[in-house]
């Protein structure tokens, strides 16, 4: 709130109403070594002194590394509007809009966000936002195993590990049997073993596109196998890729999820972020988390209002299909203003960089003797680089050169510690792609 500091006649007036001669008298109860003299706060500065000191200090974090890094979070552009416009207080402080006739402005930047969400994906419905896209693709596998009443969930080692460990944490003492299914050699979903998985008692398939390892898929195929049994086919989708792929509606997906942070929210040492859930009108009422409908008052007037309540925490907790309370509807808002502040062209544009930018890092990287590209399959934005040498050895090394260069993989997947995971997006020009290169070069030619 504005703050009007007071004068010194004010001050002198208060003290004077409490019976005490000074404000330092205020603090005699206060031990010595305790009081505010011994902080050695030093005197009020000006603005600009004020920043060159707090800049003093954040110089001191290591935030001048060119980042190459991904793996699911990724070093994006964002408009300064979103800050600007996310910080206003009718949604910087805003609680849960229980009351509706107080709350249209947040209620309606949650529908808006549902109906961007819905356009990136080609699904009917989506909630008001979950915590993150690990927590999304599990509450997708909850729905998965409700609406069959099924508990094997198969699911691709192309997802995330981030994701498939918390999917065994979560369920660890629920009824759910995780089945996990290796990527083909070329670095995509294995048709063969998974159709092998599929049988009777399958709840769910669970794909990532593009997967971990940065691969593009079309997974049409594995949705229809997965239907014929009567399981249901989930995706998790990395949002700016749908500038350019095959939405996952297209596939038949029947859920699909992902993470938030590309679409407008800083790294900031791994959140917070928010994830997002979508699927068809058919399956609705397994859906978890809020929804915000549109509707109208008795005069005719639009409104927008929390609908099919009866999911949630409100029902008996056994009977719900979530018990999330409080959501990530603040970094939701910022996701719908950035995709506003794109467009649907903006996106494409956007999309298409990090594909380009990604495809010339790729061919400058393999230019140099013994680095290979892992996966033969088209990639979107990252693809994976197998090194002459242990890649968490390269990477410290290129620490010390100003780069984070990569994700080493050997700590995600046997027999990988001499690849990388190498994301590029937008924010990656020319010239860093190539003073990537000849840092690399030189920490090989130096092994």
């Amino acid at each position: 709130m504005p703050y009007i500091s007071n004068t010194e006649k004010q001050q002198q007036e208060m003290l004077d109403a409490i019976g005490v001669k000074s404000v330092e008298d205020l603090f005699k109860p206060v031990p010595k070594d305790f009081a505010p003299a011994s902080f050695r706060i030093p005197k009020g500065k000006s603005e600009i002194e004020v920043r060159q000191h707090l800049h003093a200090l954040a110089s001191k974090n290591a935030t001048g590394l060119t980042c190459f890094l991904g793996g699911g979070f990724y070093d994006h552009f964002i408009p300064s509007a979103v800050d600007a416009l996310v910080s206003r207080s009718e949604f910087y402080t805003a609680y849960t809009p229980y009351q509706p006739e107080i709350s249209q402005g947040v209620l309606q930047a949650i529908y808006e966000y549902q109906t961007a969400i819905c356009r990136l994906t080609g699904m009917d419905i989506s909630n008001a936002s979950i915590y993150d896209g690990g927590t999304a693709l599990y509450e997708a596998a909850m729905m998965a195993a409700r609406i069959t009443k099924r508990k094997k969930i198969i699911v691709c080692e192309g997802v995330s590990l981030i994701y498939r460990t918390m999917l065994r944490s979560y369920t660890k003492n629920l009824y759910l049997n995780f089945v996990e299914v290796p990527v083909s050699p070329n670095g995509t979903a294995d048709r063969e073993k998974i159709f092998r998985e599929i049988d009777k008692d399958t709840a769910a398939v669970i794909l990532q596109n593009p997967n971990f390892f940065g691969c593009i898929d079309d997974f049409s195929d594995i949705a229809q196998k997965a239907h014929s049994a009567g399981a249901l086919a989930v995706c998790s989708v990395y949002p700016i890729s749908l500038g350019l792929l095959k939405p996952p509606s297209e596939m038949g997906m029947d859920i699909v999820t992902g993470e938030g942070q590309s679409l407008g929210l800083p790294l900031s040492f791994g959140g917070p972020y928010f994830g997002f859930l979508a699927t068809t009108k058919q399956h609705v009422r397994q859906m978890p988390g809020r929804v915000v409908g549109r509707t109208h008052d008795k005069e005719g007037r639009q409104g927008f209002v929390f609908t099919l309540q009866t999911r949630e925490q409100h029902i008996r907790r056994e009977k719900a299909t979530s018990n999330i309370c409080t959501n990530s509807t603040l970094n939701t808002i910022a996701a719908t203003i950035y995709l506003s502040l794109i467009g649907k062209n903006g996106l494409k544009e956007v999309a298409a960089l990090c594909a380009n930018k990604a495809g010339y890092a790729c061919q400058k990287l393999t230019r140099i003797k013994n680095v290979k590209k892992k996966f033969a399959a088209p990639f979107f934005n990252e693809f994976v680089v197998e090194l002459p040498i242990d890649a968490n050895n390269a990477v410290s090394a290129l620490i010390d050169k100003g780069f984070a260069p990569g994700l080493p993989l050997g700590r995600f997947y046997k027999g990988m510690d001499n690849c990388m995971l190498v994301a590029v997006t937008e924010k990656r020009t020319k010239e860093e792609i190539g003073h990537l290169k000849e840092a690399l070069e030189g920490v090989l030619k130096d092994e």
